[in-house]
């Protein structure tokens, strides 16, 4: 499945001047983007997988889609590594992101691009949220105890 920005259009505009994220095909590119971004050891990495599954990182404080180049996704939220043992190991990963709401379904498309690189992960999120756009007023909700309703305008949301 793909996801589409859904986020507000003001976030859109102004992550279009950001610098897209950084392609990692390779261990040597993971390698390389850990060296030159000061925060990744301390708060990890925006990620997002795009559709020809190429894993792409940014600075974690850096939208989702400006990471993807405003391109839709099959996975986007926050990734954090180590190295254990002389191995990158996922630490962290979630699916939060609020651009593009996808469904905790989408940590296959992750997966797929860990294993590829031969990253360490778990089998599932560290950390996984139920996101989604009202409709009636803009306004991103995280769904909590199975209630798809607008915290804002009490309008219904979508189920999935």
């Amino acid at each position: 499945m793909l996801y589409r920005y859904i986020g507000p259009e003001s976030v859109r505009v102004r992550a279009s001047t950001e610098p897209r994220g950084t392609p990692i095909r390779s261990l040597a590119d993971l390698t390389d983007f850990a060296r030159r971004e000061p925060t990744f050891s301390s708060e990890g990495a925006t990620f997002v997988v795009l559709e020809d599954d190429t894993l792409r990182l940014a600075p974690r404080r850096s939208e989702h889609v400006a990471c993807a180049s405003g391109a839709p996704v099959r996975a986007a939220g926050e990734l954090a590594l180590s190295l254990v043992r002389g191995r990158w190991t996922v630490t962290y990963c979630s699916n939060q992101s609020t651009g593009y709401c996808p469904d905790p379904a989408c940590f296959g498309a992750l997966a797929t691009a860990l294993d590829a690189l031969g990253v360490a992960r778990p089998l599932a999120w560290t950390s996984s949220f139920v996101l989604r756009r009202c409709e009636l007023c803009a306004q991103i909700q995280v769904i909590k105890d199975e209630v798809y309703e607008c915290a804002v305008c009490g309008a219904a949301l979508e189920r999935g």
